[in-house]
């Protein structure tokens, strides 16, 4: 089962987020978009919006530098295992903290605003805690590495990460040995990649370069109505 979990299945996750993207732009492209609730309640929505995409970003980051850098340009760097192991809880421990307040303010607003909850659908709610799961289950990891500050726990997620990507048979036992908390957290993960294609999540693939660009056609031209008429 640790195989199937570690080994496996990651491939399964990579390849519904890649070809489930690919099939939803082509097939629905109108669907392809954040569903902003911006008019109502705006202004909890963009303190708390900023807070959360600022968070997750970094952590989003944090992990895409951390697991997949060869660890052998970190040695050739002069960059310690420690060092980095220390640097991923301060920065990654920030982070977390803005990405839950962020994250409270979405989902407090998602439940308890009739008007907001109407036109939210289950996706919707549901993907926001599962992200909130997440981000509990990797900050829950901080206190486990604080007693791993020689770097070496984090070497096994790299190597992991890493036999992954370049189809490594035995990438799973890399993580045979590490806490539940860090398994549960990494089966999280994968899991957050299958339904990626299926909710708003896709909008992070979205890179409005349009709309920096002083081309009209990247803009919406909005016309006030006229008084008296319809």
């Amino acid at each position: 089962m640790h195989n199937f979990l570690f080994g496996i299945y990651p491939y399964i996750a990579l390849t519904i987020l890649f070809w489930g993207s690919v099939i939803r732009f082509e097939r629905d492209p109108f669907t392809w978009k954040s569903s902003s609730s911006q008019l109502l309640r705006r202004k909890q929505l963009i303190m708390g919006s900023v807070l959360f995409h600022v968070g997750i970003l970094v952590i989003f980051g944090g992990h895409l530098v951390g697991l997949l850098t060869p660890i052998a340009l970190f040695d050739a760097l002069g960059i310690s295992h420690g060092a980095k192991q220390i640097l991923a809880i301060v920065a990654g421990g920030f982070a977390g903290i803005l990405m839950l307040i962020g994250g409270i303010m979405l989902l407090h607003r998602r439940l308890t605003d009739s008007r907001i909850r109407m036109n939210s659908s289950f996706a919707d709610t549901g993907i926001l805690m599962l992200l909130m799961v997440q981000l509990l289950l990797g900050l829950s990891t901080i206190f486990l590495s604080l007693g791993h500050l020689d770097g070496h726990e984090m070497t096994k997620f790299m190597s992991w990460a890493q036999g992954i990507f370049f189809f490594d048979s035995g990438a799973a036992g890399y993580i045979a040995d590490v806490h539940i908390i860090f398994k549960a957290h990494l089966l999280l993960g994968l899991t957050i990649f299958v339904l990626f294609p299926f909710t708003r999540l896709v909008h992070m693939l979205s890179v409005p370069i349009r709309y920096i660009t002083p081309l009209r056609s990247g803009y919406q031209i909005v016309r006030s109505r006229r008084k008296g008429t319809k």
